[in-house]
Order: C-alpha cells, then structure tokens, then sequence
C-alpha cells in the first residue's frame, strides 16, 4: 500500500515549522522596529539641541539687527529733519537779506516822489518829464520784484500795515480812518518793509 502524499502528521509538522518561522520573523521585525526609533529619538535629540542653538542664534542676530535698523533709521530722522532746517533757514537769510536790500532803496523812491510833487509847476520842462519817467520805471521795477504801496488814505486804521503818529479830531470822516498820509509804507507779499505814518481820524 502507497504511502499517503499528505500524511496529516506531515501536515501538522510542517504547518508547526512555518508558524515558528514565521514567529521568528515577527519576532526580528519587532525588534527592528523597537530598535530604529531608539536610534531616531537619538539623533533627533542631537538635532533639537542643534536646532534650540540655532534658533538662538538666529533670535541674537535678528535683535541685533533691529537694534541696527532702530539707529540707522534714528539717524537718518536727525539727518533729514537737520537737512530740512538748514533749507529752511537758507531760504530765511536770502528772504531777510533781499528785503532788508529793499528797504535801502525806499528812501530813494520817497526823493524821487517829492522831487515830482515840486516839479509839477514846470509839467512840460525836459527835467519834469524825465523825472516821471523814472519815477514810473523805478515803481514798475519795484512792483516786478513783489514790493507794493500799502493802501492808506481813507482807510480803516490797521496797526499791522500802518504806524499812526498823528490824532485828529474830524466829525467829516469816520473814526479810526486815514486821513493823511506821511510817508507811504510798502510790502512784499505777506512781509510789510515798512508801515505807512499816517494821521488816524478819532
């Protein structure tokens, strides 16, 4: 009789081996698994204390460089605000200087309107004519360069533009007006460079 090609004791036998085997490679697998996170939390221990210096690092030099950042931009507000005083003031010494320039001429336009008023007798003389030629020249040059009369007679009297030096008593013209004016004052833009002296009606 022919021996049975699955004896069911094989079987048993063989199914046994495979499952130790197969125990065995569970458990070498569970070992290996067991064992890498060790090695893993090793090195990612070694890493973090690299990283924690690093980002320390990294936190001293962003201060440092905000500290860095703070000064430059604090000197760079000194520079720009003394860069805008100094323009400021330049433009301050020109604009002083050009009309303190200006009030040494006005005397020489007060003469020039006197010496008119006297030549008006002799209108037609050569010496009339060419003394209002001047005159006109001398005020349109003074106008191009912004210097203007400030309006006074028959005005209301304004201690900003005008320089009262005489009172008087007139019931024909309201109170505080300009009745005369003495010496004409003159202007340049919102700079007066010199008050009218006027007599002020009470």
């Amino acid at each position: 009789m022919e021996e049975t090609k699955n004896n069911p004791a094989d079987v048993c036998e063989e199914q046994a081996s495979e499952t130790v085997e197969e125990k065995v490679d569970i458990e070498e697998t569970i070992n290996e698994e067991t064992a890498e996170p060790e090695t893993e939390e090793k090195i990612s221990g070694k890493e973090k204390k690299k990283l924690k210096k690093a980002e320390a690092e990294i936190e001293k030099l962003t201060a440092e460089l905000s500290e860095e950042q703070e000064k430059y931009m604090r000197l760079y507000a000194e520079y720009d605000n003394f860069r805008k005083r100094s323009a400021k003031e330049r433009e301050g010494v020109y604009a002083d200087a050009y009309c303190d320039a200006l009030v040494q001429i006005l005397p020489i336009l007060d003469t020039l309107e006197r010496a008119a008023q006297f030549s008006t007798e002799d209108a037609e003389s050569a010496m009339a004519k060419g003394l209002e030629l001047t005159l006109k020249s001398f005020v349109e040059t003074m106008n191009k360069m912004g210097v203007y009369e400030i309006e006074a007679l028959g005005k209301e009297f304004d201690p900003n533009f005008h320089n009262a030096v005489m009172h008087v008593d007139d019931e024909s013209v309201g109170e505080n007006v300009v009745v005369e004016v003495f010496m004409k004052g003159y202007k340049r833009g919102d700079k007066v460079l010199r008050h009218s002296m006027v007599k002020v009606a009470n």
